[in-house]
């Protein structure tokens, strides 16, 4: 943010279909590592924020669920997560696949976003004699503007573009179309730039220096769910959840972290923790590593599997570990 104050400040939702490269897109604008980022869908559970300073202007990013029809009661909360998400925003960003064709998810979320409002401010009207009469104006409210990012560019002929934005450009009014590369960051500057008109006058919503507003806790998690999506099957991942059980600092620098490996099934926990333990050190080795990139120093991560059928279809289970029903 340097020594320029803050001017304008805004929350902005990043919506799209699972894979699309919200987390990555989320990741490049913070400058650090705060979404996992994974090539399984579904990957994202909870709503990640990001703060991003650039001039004047603050702006909250919010990373939504991967948009996609739900198969169970965790399904359905990661569903309603991007909906809440839209809702009270000053802008959303829709992020797509470079393909000249509207998918069912991305012409849901388009449906969904026009009947979504941008927050509308009270107008203040000065005194006035009581015999005088006034008329006070009624704020009229409007849709939240969309700025559309069409990401994976550096995936396809830039020849092939123009088709995909004239595609999305007659399917809706959007704000500004940005072809961007989250991955290499192509476009993304571009970005801040066209959604800085629609944050609104205003202090900065956090201070000076924080880039997210997530637990620890959470993002410690997170980093672990990560390395256990690139090591397992197809058939496990979506049944697994990480809780952190312990987290200190010890005198001497040390960060010690306790997690628990959530699995719904014996043969799954068998996968995970592998021959002779094998898969669960893997996994293991590979977190630690990126956690103690994360505190700078040494981290002791210890880390167990434990069963609980059915955990995805359990309300009070779901509450337990975070989620907003």
């Amino acid at each position: 943010m340097g020594d320029m104050k803050v001017k304008k400040s805004g929350l902005i939702a990043i919506v799209g279909r699972p894979n699309a490269g919200k987390s990555t897109l989320l990741n490049r604008l913070a400058g650090e590592k705060l979404a996992i980022v994974s090539d399984k869908p579904q990957t994202t559970r909870h709503r990640i924020s990001a703060i991003v300073s650039q001039g004047d202007t603050q702006f909250v990013f919010f990373d939504t669920p991967g948009f996609h029809k739900p198969h169970d009661r965790l399904g359905e909360v990661m569903v309603n997560t991007v909906y809440r998400s839209a809702e009270g925003v000053d802008a959303a960003l829709l992020v797509v696949e470079p393909v000249a064709r509207i998918g069912k998810p991305e012409a849901l979320l388009i449906a969904r976003l026009a009947q979504t409002k941008a927050p509308v401010q009270a107008s203040v009207s000065m005194p006035v004699p009581m015999s005088v009469p006034v008329q006070t104006p009624v704020p009229v409210p409007v849709p939240v503007p969309v700025v559309l990012a069409i990401n994976k560019i550096d995936t396809v002929p830039k020849g092939n573009l123009l088709a995909v934005i004239e595609t999305y450009r007659v399917a809706y009014g959007f704000a500004a179309i940005v072809p961007i590369s989250a991955k290499d960051g192509d476009g993304t500057g571009l970005l801040l730039d066209e959604l800085a008109p629609f944050m609104p006058e205003g202090p900065a919503l956090y201070p000076e220096g924080q880039v997210t507003d997530q637990p620890e806790r959470m993002l410690i998690a997170e980093l672990v769910r990560e390395k256990l999506l690139g090591a397992l099957d197809k058939e496990v991942p979506h049944g697994v959840a990480v809780e952190v059980e312990t987290l200190r600092e010890r005198e001497d620098g040390l960060v010690e972290i306790g997690v628990v490996i959530l699995c719904e099934k014996d043969s799954h926990k068998g996968i995970i923790i592998g021959k002779n333990g094998a898969m669960l050190k893997k996994i293991g080795a590979q977190a630690r590593a990126d956690l103690e990139e994360m505190y700078e120093g040494p981290v002791l991560l210890k880390s167990w599997a434990r069963v609980k059928e059915g955990w995805r279809n359990k309300p009070g289970q779901l509450r337990e570990m975070g989620f907003d029903l």
